[in-house]
């Protein structure tokens, strides 16, 4: 039985004829969990899709395959509807889904002016598709500095005759799609994708029968598609259209709410058996869809220049609930909301009448099984989605997640080990706790030591530095600590493991759990009394961390800190990255150099863009490929890539470098036990999502 606090989420509903069991949707998106080549439906897709639906999604909707012509072969990791013999390979796919009492619609868009970037593993000698829109239009003086794309050309304006073979192709697809077994489509005309170039009047300047003269007009291409399918395959498959209630950025060309509405009318009027809201943000691809990120590090602009049509009151999750609410009052048909909602806010908006369905992609990232614990009251037992970034960090590659290490595996369930051992983890950061648990749900015993006085290894220094807004690194460790208990893991705080421990637990298996080795640069001066060793300010904040927690110590560091005002930090990747933040927003004055070459090793794209965009507004700079000649007094001495001597005055030098593995420990249990294993950056120093998948792995292994 449902939860009656989420009544209205678990309440069934439908889609023209289609019946879902509730109103929880997986949105599409792109996981690259396809293979190029003949057969692209691979094992991956199936098992992430077919989990989905085993978790209680009321609809699943499939990312889009390729709908570019000609397409960039290799590399290219979606599926084809161009031809009949795809087919069976895709009934696969809703076999998986179907298998689950659970209906399954596909999306599909056209990328349209999009290139650089999602082309970038093409072969130099592989024709492409060219870029498109509805008139050759470039964003011009709109460009961000967070645009994704490197493109400075405008697109191709289409040609009618474009135009009418790429309507074809959608409904042709449309047809091969519902004989493989999918129940429903959805045509993606938001986002800046060919669908919405010709709903906007920034991106359409066309005259003919395409142009913006009127609402018919600039919504033909959709309409044409939407009354095509419908007399192709039929009135009863269920045709759902994606649209921005909401362009931002283009100035007065920008598609505005009020045309939204007539846009909605007009789909619905064509054939459109229910609607899938956004917003858009021009030249900021990715904030639009993770709202959340147009506050990192800070808002790119004031936050009383954001539109005042959408909902910024919790900085990111919710905002496109009031352009929801707007389109479902001119409407009949069900209306979809997304954007970072989770099973409170999806329920408060239902209540409100403010939509109908509610979309979650991320959520289902980090546990497909969401649906079903929220059902069933099990909020403490779902994996949490922090809005890391983890699963957007790249074009065509399969994605993955922090906190689920099963994404991107063709392994959702743990399953029972044939044999019950006596396992020993050494370690209660993320790589310990990920291999504690699994080794426990395989029923195994498990005892883990952690020679500090909380779990979470460095995740509490983390979250302390990364701030809370944005991220919620401490839900990792609630999730974990929780699951630990649950599962009668032993787990004894405040004692460091000796070898001699081996003889009083006697184990089957050790996990050496243990965390890297602090790294220091090689430079003469290293030990000066100006130096603050990582090691040892980590040190002191894990101290008032254990009694203050990270929130009261983020905010303690805005009163006081033990560093001087000018800093120079050694590391540029993602640690010193972001203690450059920390430092900057404490009204330090902060540089940053590496010997290295690469600037934010780590970090995702996206957050490093905004990031250094920040740092050049702040007078933060950053240095790469330089030689560390000496630390004085005054500071650090370097010498450029290009040869120049340069002098840093600082007060302080805080080395930030990646950690080292650490086996010393492993070293000395040799011959002491039957099995010992290693995991996270006690054998390969990374981050959080390296750790938690690496304990995956062992966890499973055991």
């Amino acid at each position: 039985m449902a939860n009656s606090k989420y009544r209205r989420l678990f309440e069934p509903t439908k889609i023209g004829k289609v019946h879902l069991k509730n109103r929880l949707v997986k949105t599409a998106a792109q996981t690259y969990f396809f293979d190029s080549g003949e057969h692209r439906i691979s094992s991956l897709a199936k098992a992430f899709y077919g989990a989905v639906a085993k978790g209680g999604a009321g609809l699943v909707i499939v990312e889009t395959p390729a709908m570019e012509w000609p397409l960039a072969e290799t590399g290219d990791r979606r599926f084809r509807v161009d031809d009949d013999r795809y087919i069976k390979d895709i009934r696969e796919l809703t076999d998986a889904i179907h298998k689950h009492n659970c209906p399954a619609f596909v999306q599909f868009y056209h990328r349209g002016p999009w290139g650089g970037a999602l082309q970038s593993n093409r072969q130099s000698d592989q024709p492409v598709a060219k870029r498109v829109a509805a008139s050759a239009v470039t964003l011009g003086a709109l460009k961000s500095v967070f645009d994704e794309s490197s493109e400075e050309e405008p697109p191709e304006a289409l040609t009618i005759a474009e135009i009418e073979e790429i309507t074809e192709r959608y409904i042709s697809g449309a047809l091969r799609v519902a004989e493989a077994g999918f129940d429903g489509l959805e045509i993606n005309t938001g986002g800046d994708h060919l669908g919405h170039t010709f709903l906007s009047r920034f991106w359409n300047k066309r005259t003919d029968k395409y142009g913006t003269q009127s609402i018919e007009n600039r919504t033909r291409f959709a309409v044409d598609i939407v009354r095509g399918i419908k007399k192709r395959v039929g009135h009863d498959f269920p045709v759902q259209i994606l649209m921005n209630a909401l362009e931002i950025g283009a100035g007065e060309e920008s598609l505005s709410i009020q045309e939204a509405k007539e846009i909605a009318k007009t789909f619905q009027d064509a054939g459109a058996d229910s609607l899938h809201i956004r917003s858009h943000w021009v030249g900021v691809h990715q904030g639009s869809f993770c709202q959340e990120v147009l506050f990192y590090p800070e808002a790119h602009v004031p936050l009383r220049e954001f539109p005042i049509e959408m909902d910024w009151s919790r900085k990111g999750p919710g905002a496109n609930l009031p352009l929801t609410a707007l389109i479902r009052r001119v409407v009949s048909v069900p209306v979809m909301a997304v954007g970072g909602l989770d099973a409170n806010l999806g329920e408060k908006a239902l209540r409100e009448g403010k939509a109908d369905l509610i979309g979650m992609n991320r959520r289902f990232f980090a546990d497909p099984e969401y649906p079903n614990k929220v059902a069933e009251g099990r909020l403490d037992d779902i994996q949490p989605c922090t809005h890391c970034n983890n699963c957007n960090k790249g074009y065509g590659e399969p994605r993955t997640c922090r906190i689920n290490a099963s994404f991107g595996t063709d392994q959702y369930e743990v399953t029972k080990a044939a044999k019950k051992k006596k396992v020993l983890v050494v370690g209660g950061g993320p790589s310990g706790m990920q291999t504690a648990r699994v080794a426990a749900m395989r029923g195994h015993d498990v005892t883990l030591f952690e020679k500090g006085p909380y779990l979470g290894g460095s995740l509490p220094l983390a979250a302390m530095v990364k701030g809370f807004e944005v991220e919620d690194i401490p839900s990792i460790i609630r999730y974990f600590k929780g699951q630990l208990r649950k599962l009668g893991v032993n787990v004894r705080l405040s004692k460091e493991f000796t070898p001699s421990d081996i003889d009083k637990i006697t184990p089957d298996i050790v996990v050496l759990a243990l965390g890297g080795t602090p790294t220091l640069p090689d430079v003469p001066g290293i030990d000066g009394r100006n130096v603050i060793k990582s090691a040892d300010l980590y040190a002191t904040l894990r101290f008032f961390i254990r009694f203050l927690g990270p929130k009261s110590l983020r905010f303690l560091t805005k009163i006081w800190m033990p560093v001087g005002k000018s800093i120079v930090i050694v590391g540029a990747a993602i640690q010193g990255c972001q203690l450059g933040e920390f430092l900057t927003k404490r009204g330090r004055k902060v540089a940053i150099v590496d010997t290295e070459k690469e600037l934010g090793k780590w970090m995702y794209p996206e957050r490093k863009t905004r990031l250094f965009y920040w740092f050049r507004k702040k007078g933060v700079t950053l240095t790469s490929g330089v030689k560390l000649e000496k630390i004085t007094p005054q500071g650090l001495s370097i010498v450029t890539k290009g040869g120049n001597e340069q002098s840093l005055q600082a007060d302080n030098i805080i080395p930030a470098m990646p950690l080292a593995p650490n086996h010393d420990l492993m070293k000395k249990l040799e011959g002491k036990v039957s099995a010992i294993y290693t995991v996270g950056d006690c054998t390969s120093p990374g981050i959080i999502p390296d750790a938690t998948a690496s304990g995956w792995q062992v966890g499973n292994d055991i």
